[in-house]
């Protein structure tokens, strides 16, 4: 098995990052051809998912994310910014990590799809997220 942890800043804001380019740039380094890509971000308020980008599908999921879980103070977890304890529900609806089939050492995505990190915890401006590829 290959890993990489990649950094990536999130900035102050609510984010969805797209992290197709580095799973990419990561499966040729290792030379991959067939088997999975695992992507972990180790942080207990933030998730991966695959989504489509650019057409406004990131800023709906942000939407979506920000109807179910307001950043109000309902929230018992509740130390940092105003609503903080929704970001550590946050991976209940948007998991850590995802797995994606790698076929002659291409990410096997639908058309639209995209690798991303979905952040909405604004205290923490820094991210890692783990690679792994385990060949076929």
């Amino acid at each position: 098995m290959e890993t990489r942890v990649i950094e990536v800043t999130t900035g102050a804001d609510e984010r969805v990052v797209d992290l197709t380019g580095e799973c990419e740039g990561f499966l040729a380094a290792c030379g991959a051809s067939d088997g999975l890509l695992h992507v972990f971000v180790p942080h207990a308020t933030a998730g991966i998912a695959l989504i489509e980008l650019g057409a406004g599908s990131d800023a709906d999921l942000l939407a979506a994310l920000g109807d179910l879980l307001p950043a109000d103070d309902r929230w018992r977890h509740s130390h940092g910014s105003r609503g903080h304890g929704r970001a550590h529900v946050l991976p209940a609806l948007v998991a850590p990590c995802a797995s994606i089939p790698v076929v002659g050492g291409r990410l096997a995505l639908g058309t639209w799809q995209s690798v991303t990190l979905v952040d909405v915890n604004v205290d923490n401006r820094s991210r890692r997220v783990r690679l792994s590829y385990l060949p076929g």
